[in-house]
């Protein structure tokens, strides 16, 4: 068995800092950079890209809505092209800094509010695609397990890799439990140690009403600005290695 490892980093801001960006990057295969949109900016973009290529850990767009006061977890009315065109400016950005700092992009995450409408919304998924491929056609699009976002994906001729996540809840058909639910995000490392082991090992998760539902995944995400990240996810990394799965960047696992 063999599961990526991937984090949402770079979502600093000017003088104020997010996250454990330096401490995640030692457990991470791949990363998450926030584009400026719904946080980051080009300075933390620039010293984000750098340390992922000194690190040897793969690089992925991230782009929200843009939304730095709601972080962008709150869903803004766009047009299909205004979302291809916000998505288009965002991995372009991003991928001017993996080329000055002689990395590739191995892959783009929507972030938030509109990863979750491209999830569900084909529409939005597509537009999302479409805009994936116009501006990086070679990178792997992450999108829920069993969304739209990876239907639209495959049509669009884009790699994909089906993601979980490690930190929240699920509901009964296999979206994201809302976030203004309460027991929407884990925080006891046990409890994302045995949800983590479940979809690795067992290929399935407990939804919040208790239930059990499949779920086939590639790479599983731990959100860098979640309380005690760096050491919940050095010790999650440490556990599955333990039970011999390999952890890799997607790409390698391509």
């Amino acid at each position: 068995m063999r599961i990526d490892i991937n984090a949402d980093v770079g979502e600093s801001y000017g003088l104020y800092k997010m996250g454990e960006d330096n401490e995640l990057f030692q457990s991470i295969t791949s990363a998450n950079i926030a584009c400026g949109f719904h946080a980051g900016d080009y300075n933390v973009m620039f010293s984000s890209v750098k340390l992922a290529a000194e690190r040897g850990v793969a690089v992925g767009a991230h782009p929200g809505y843009q939304d730095i006061q709601g972080f962008g977890r709150r869903n803004i009315e766009m047009t299909p092209s205004e979302i291809y065109n916000c998505v288009v400016y965002q991995i372009g950005a991003l991928k001017a800094f993996c080329d000055v700092n002689e990395i590739s992009l191995q892959h783009v995450k929507p972030h938030g509010a509109l990863y979750n409408k491209g999830a569900s919304d084909a529409q939005t998924a597509k537009a999302i695609a479409e805009a994936t491929y116009d501006a990086a056609p070679n990178a792997i699009l992450f999108g829920l397990a069993g969304s739209q976002l990876l239907i639209q994906a495959e049509n669009a001729g884009l790699k994909t890799a089906a993601e979980a996540f490690a930190d929240r809840t699920y509901t009964e058909d296999g979206y994201l439990t809302p976030r203004s639910t309460p027991q929407s995000v884990l925080t006891d490392r046990d409890l994302i140690l045995e949800q983590v082991k479940n979809i690795v090992i067992h290929k399935k998760v407990r939804t919040l009403s208790g239930s059990w539902i499949s779920l086939n995944a590639e790479t599983i995400c731990f959100h860098g600005d979640g309380q005690k990240a760096a050491a919940i996810t050095r010790f999650i990394r440490a556990e599955l290695e333990k039970e011999g799965i390999s952890v890799l960047s997607a790409g390698d696992m391509k």
